[in-house]
Order: structure tokens, then sequence, then C-alpha cells
């Protein structure tokens, strides 16, 4: 009897044993294992990513300005040029026959000039000849009309010095009259000659237009065209009507697309960190110069117009990243070259900041009653009388802290305002106090997290394997 009293009652105390051990299981199986911060001040940098390509800040398509065959091409894709270089030259026979035609016109009609001017020069000395010779006559005639008024001479030698003097007379009003018709043949054939160099002009204009000159320094990042094609002109755009492409490398830029929630916080002047996925490990220091004022659709990259501001498309806008101090890289940063701006768009120093994982959506309200009950929800007692109509919840951004109660923890939630975001932290100005710590995940249980619910912290990395997807 004894024997059995003994295996009665160590049946007994295992039982309790095991009940005891059930009870604590059971109720560690109802604490849920959350990933907690502390939260504390560090500083924080905003920053906008945009993808994109590299292109210089100027460049130019060299059309054709002329009709006609490529009859030199003097560069290729890749040539650096200097400004004047002369790049293409197209047939040119009849322009060069044009302006070898009017400069013998202009020769010839210079020579007539000349001639004319000789003639002129003739005439002069013609007038001058003649008013000596008048003066002479005009002292004969004086003297006769002297003696023959005292009756001195006779009267027919006093009418052969006035006759005299009536010739010379007419005779330099003849010559002037000669010298006014050399001068109007020297004024007119002057003016056909400043006709014919005008022509000139224009006829060169015509020649020139034939040969492709270098606008500035730079670089041939495109030649669609070979030696031997023709060229049209007046067809944007088309087919044979572009002879290159030129581009200023000593301003180098990357052109980004951002998308339209990033956009409001670019601002002109902004520093940004490009890297070009062709120059692996380098990256190059620039600053915003220019921000779009157009939506662009993300799938076809036009900017929307009025007929399509009503489309649910995601869209983007550009930003232009002008590079700094180029120096030598400009052989390296290629037009076209696929490139990412990082573009910080605040800095905040020694701010208090917080995961941003761990800010959820909640009513404060039904957060409070939670926290009230140990995070159950109250029970309804069902009335005969007409039912309250629902109110839609007002939900707003705050974290779970843990509070201690009775040594356990309790995550409660909190409302909090919050300031500039970075890459994996956000500013939090107002609701929190540096030391207080959070629930940061796991994702899962965020999502459904109640105030007042018990929890236990786990930091443990496999804990923090539970994260939104990406």
């Amino acid at each position: 009897m004894n024997v059995k009293k003994i295996l009665i009652i160590v049946a007994i105390v295992l039982v309790l044993v095991g009940a005891a051990v059930g009870t604590v299981l059971y109720s560690q199986g109802k604490v849920i294992k959350v990933t907690t911060a502390t939260i504390a001040n560090q500083d924080l940098i905003s920053v906008v990513s945009g993808t994109g390509q590299i292109k210089p800040k100027t460049y130019v398509n060299i059309g054709a300005t002329a009709f006609g065959r490529i009859t030199h091409l003097n560069v290729k894709e890749g040539d650096h040029v200097k400004q004047g270089t002369v790049l293409a030259t197209l047939e040119n026979v009849q322009p060069s026959a044009t302006v070898a035609a009017q400069t013998a016109s202009i020769a010839a009609s210079r020579t007539d000039i000349t001639s004319y001017q000789a003639a002129e020069a003739t005439a002069k000395a013609n007038i001058a000849q003649a008013k000596a010779d008048l003066e002479q006559k005009k002292l004969d005639y004086d003297r006769s009309k002297s003696l023959y008024d005292e009756k001195l001479i006779a009267k027919q030698d006093f009418d052969s010095k006035r006759a005299a003097y009536d010739v010379a007379a007419a005779t330099l009003d003849q010559r002037q009259a000669a010298l006014a018709q050399a001068q109007a043949q020297t004024n007119s054939q002057r003016g056909h000659v400043e006709q014919a160099v005008a022509s000139q002009r224009a006829n060169f204009d015509a020649l020139d237009k034939t040969i492709s000159r270098a606008p500035f320094d730079g670089l041939v990042t495109n030649v669609p065209v070979r030696e031997g094609e023709t060229m049209v002109t007046g067809i944007q755009n088309a087919q044979g009507s572009t002879l290159m492409t030129l581009a200023d490398m000593s301003v180098i830029t990357a052109e980004v697309k951002v998308d339209e929630t990033d956009i409001v916080s670019v601002k002109l002047g902004q520093p940004a960190d490009v890297t070009v996925d062709a120059l692996p490990g380098r990256t190059f220091k620039g600053h915003v110069t220019e921000v779009g004022d157009q939506a662009l659709l993300r799938t076809t990259g036009v900017a929307t117009s009025q007929s399509t501001t009503g489309t649910e498309e995601a869209k983007d806008f550009k930003v232009i990243v002008t590079i700094d101090n180029i120096g030598d890289n400009n052989d390296a940063l290629r037009p076209g070259l696929s490139a990412t701006a990082k573009i910080t768009t605040a800095t905040r120093t020694n701010v208090l900041t917080i995961p941003i994982q761990a800010i959820v959506q909640r009513d404060p309200i039904d957060e409070k009653e939670l926290a009230a009950n140990a995070g159950k929800a109250k029970k309804v007692v069902a009335t005969t009388a007409v039912k309250p109509t629902k109110v839609k919840p007002v939900l707003v951004q705050g974290v779970y802290i843990l509070t201690d109660d009775h040594r356990k923890k309790r995550a409660t939630f909190v409302p909090i305002t919050t300031g500039v975001t970075g890459a994996t932290d956000i500013e939090v100005t107002g609701g929190l106090t540096p030391g207080q710590t959070i629930v940061t995940g796991r994702y899962k249980i965020l999502r459904t997290l109640k105030s007042g619910t018990t929890v236990q912290p786990d930091n443990t990395p496999d804990a923090a394997l539970d994260t939104p997807s990406s």
C-alpha cells in the first residue's frame, strides 16, 4: 500500500508540473514577438533618384543648307573638331560658275570705270585749257573795245575780237558738258559695279552653303551620311537632311526622369551625385540646373497635353543635372550613356529619426479604447434601440511604443508628425522623445498590431527577415 500511495503522489505531482508548464507555454505562445529600436537624434539626408542619360548642354544637328551630292566628308564619329573646321562639302559646279561669271563682269565694269575716269580727266584738262583761252580772248576783247571806243581801230577788227571771245566761251561750255557726261557715265558704271558686287555676295553665299563648317569646338557624335549621297534641304529630320551631330563637351549634363511623387522636392541648385553604368566606381558631382514643368508619360516619354491629363498612367518629370568641374572627364563621358542622378533635396543635422517601416496608419480613438482593454475590442451588448450610424474612422500616422505593465511589455499607439524623409529613416517633428523604444517590425505583425497587445522584443537576425517586399 505504501508503494501504491507513492505512485499516486508521483502521478499527481507530474500532472501538476505538466499543467504548470503547459500554462506557461500557452501564455508565452500568446505573446507577440516584435523587433524594436531605441530612437535617438542623428543626421538625415533626403535623396531623390532619377535615371536617364548623359547629354551635352549644347549640341546641334548640322543640316544641309544646299541641294547636292556630298563630294568630301572630312570627319567621322568620335572626332574632335575646332570652330571653323570644314566638315563636309557638296558639289558646287553651278555656284562656282556663277561666282566666276560675276567676277569677270565686275572686272569688266571696273575697267569701264577706269576708261570713263580717263575721259573725265581729259575733259577737265580741256576745260582748264578752254578757261585759259577764254580769259585771253576776254582780255583781247576788252582791249579792242577800248580802242574802238576811242576810234583807234576799225569796226572790223573789233568785231573779230568779239567773235573770238564768244567762240572761247562756247568752247568752255561744250567742254564742261563733256565733263558732266563723263562724270555721269562714271557714276552710272559705279552703280552697275555696286549692283554686281551685291549680287556677287548672294553668289558667294550660295557657294558657301555647299561647305559645312563647325560652329564651335566639339565632338562629332553622329554621321548618318556617306560621301556620294545626295543632301536635301527644307525637310526637318528627314533622311538626307542632316549631315552630322556636333556636341560641345565642355559642359556635360545628365538628363534624368524623376517620379511625380518626388519632383516637388527637387529645386534648382540642389547638389547631386551622378553615376554612369559604363563607368562603375566613379561618381561625378553636379547640381540641378533645370526642372521640367510638364509631365512625361512613363510608357512613351511624351509630354502630356490637355487631351491626356485625365489618364491614369504613371508620369515622370525631366530634371537636368549639370556636372561640375568636368576637367578631363569629357573623354570618358559620352552622349547617350545611361546615368543615375541622386539629388540631395534636404539635409538635417542632429534631428530625431525613426525607421520608415515603423510608421502605421491608425484611428487614435480606437487605439485608445484598445489600449484600455489590453488590445481587445469592447463587446457590444445587443439592444432593441436603433443602431447608431457608423462614422468613418480618421486615420493618422504614428508608431507603437513599448510601455511596461506589471513586468509585461505592451504596444501603445502614439500619433506623430514627420518632416524630411531619408532613404530608410524619417524625421520626427512631434510625438516622440529620444530614448523611447518603438516597434519596427515584423511587417506582417505591424499590419494587424493593436494598442494594449502584449509583445516581446526579439531583435535576433531572423526576426528582421519578415519585411515588406520591394
